[in-house]
């Protein structure tokens, strides 16, 4: 509290007139959602990162995610650096698109695990660094401040009025991650442009609610500018399009190619003759102030065995703990530790290779030495949902490293506790498809560079 009554006392130097809009105005009614694509970049892409590099920094993320998302199951975007970051930015997408009239760029993380969508402000008193120039409300002919009656507002997990510098009965907002990460500011409205699924133009949408944020702390070391929430709740990006789904297709990490983001799929998504599309209900969890995607993991099978897992391991209790999720913001995926050493201990039972020692390979996955420029057999991972199978290709479960040090292929799967995490290293090359409207998710291979 002592921090709020501090913030409420700092100038905001607005000069000119804005409009409160009513809550009417925020509501969507005649956007062409199958005309809405996001170009996403991976945080590592084009940083001239060696595979070592680039497996112990994702191994480093992801572990640190898991941590955050188990703590308290609040909405998590950021990690801070803990035993496990080792000063590695934890930034996995982000989003390309802009706000206001005429059109100032943002890029945003794109994160399924939380709500608000925010970017910092002019004038940006307590801030991270950007290369791109803080959004300037000034410079917007579109911009409005949002009232603190209006029920965007209420959906904040902490909002007031604001009062003197702050504007009377603008909404004001704190919004906290699950790693002690915060933004400060307040709710407002204005245009969004994102460009035409088609690769051809642009699509702008008028009204879209967003925090200015003017006092913002984390680790944020990948020229983001905020955080794009694509959550379950009210103020996310889909729930504000009032889409009936969204989708996203990540290229390789080892690559530098964009990925591609859909608000509102096209209705030939899966119309290829031949393709096979695997779709699991979404389960609500409503006992968590995670604001994630929960999905029903049944079993795993290596190579033709399934394993001994029962499905409690991976099952939502009544207390909203456990459960399995799919996650934008984590790199590898995460399984509770009874489960991951059956993985482990089954891939080295099969992996007809040497078990690489941890320490000297200075990180923490099972790895396995290698021929030179080779990929040795390694056994099938598949992935038993409720109603569906993924069948992982190796190149999404196995990590090749060639140096110094020698050859060697790693698992990419860390071991928790708790809560199942799908990562997005599994979810490379494949477009998954959130279905909102029907509650599921559908995911099928795709060539993600060619969406």
């Amino acid at each position: 509290m002592k921090q709020l009554q501090k913030i409420a006392i700092v100038p905001l130097l607005f000069e000119k007139t804005v409009l409160l809009l009513p809550f009417l105005a925020l509501i969507i009614s005649c956007c062409d959602a199958a005309a809405l694509r996001l170009h996403a970049t991976h945080a590592d892409a084009g940083r001239g990162l060696t595979n070592r590099e680039l497996l112990h920094r994702m191994a480093v993320r992801s572990k640190a995610r898991a941590v955050r998302l188990l703590s308290g199951r609040a909405a998590s975007a950021r990690v801070d650096p803990g035993p496990y970051t080792d000063g590695v930015p934890d930034t996995e997408y982000l989003v390309h698109l802009a706000v206001g009239t005429p059109p100032q760029p943002v890029q945003l993380i794109l994160d399924t695990g939380s709500d608000l969508v925010w970017t910092q402000c002019q004038p940006c008193q307590a801030c991270f660094d950007q290369t791109l120039p803080y959004f300037d409300t000034f410079n917007s002919s579109t911009f409005a401040l949002l009232s603190c009656h209006l029920p965007m507002c209420h959906n904040l997990p902490w909002s007031s009025c604001g009062k003197q510098n702050w504007g009377n009965n603008t909404c004001v907002y704190v919004y906290s991650y699950g790693d002690n990460s915060i933004t400060t500011g307040h709710l407002d409205a204005d245009t969004f442009t994102f460009a035409a699924a088609d690769g051809t133009g642009q699509a702008s949408v008028p009204g879209l609610a967003f925090g200015c944020g003017l006092f913002n702390n984390g680790i944020f070391r990948s020229n983001e500018t905020g955080i794009a929430g694509f959550g379950r709740g009210a103020l996310s990006l889909p729930s504000q399009l009032k889409v009936e789904n969204f989708s996203y297709c990540f290229t390789a990490i080892t690559g530098s190619e964009p990925s591609t983001v859909l608000l509102g799929a096209p209705t030939n998504l899966y119309s290829n003759a031949g393709v096979v599309v695997q779709s699991t209900p979404l389960i609500q969890n409503s006992s968590s102030s995670l604001s994630a995607y929960y999905i029903s993991l049944k079993g795993i099978t290596v190579g033709s065995t399934r394993l001994p897992i029962p499905e409690s391991a991976f099952a939502l209790k009544q207390d909203g703990t456990g459960g399995t999720i799919i996650d934008s913001g984590t790199g590898m995926t995460s399984l509770p530790q009874d489960a991951y050493k059956l993985v482990h201990d089954a891939f080295v039972a099969q992996v007809k290779l040497p078990v690489r020692n941890s320490t000297a390979s200075s990180f923490t996955q099972l790895c396995f030495s290698a021929p030179p420029r080779a990929k040795p057999d390694v056994p099938k991972l598949v992935l038993h949902f409720e109603a569906a199978t993924l069948d992982l290709p190796r190149e999404n479960y196995m990590f090749e490293i060639e140096d110094t040090g020698g050859s060697f292929t790693c698992l990419a799967i860390n071991a928790g506790d708790g809560l199942t995490i799908i990562g997005n290293y599994q979810q490379q090359n494949m477009h998954v498809l959130y279905d909102l409207a029907n509650n599921k998710l559908s995911f099928v291979p795709a060539q993600c560079n060619r969406l």
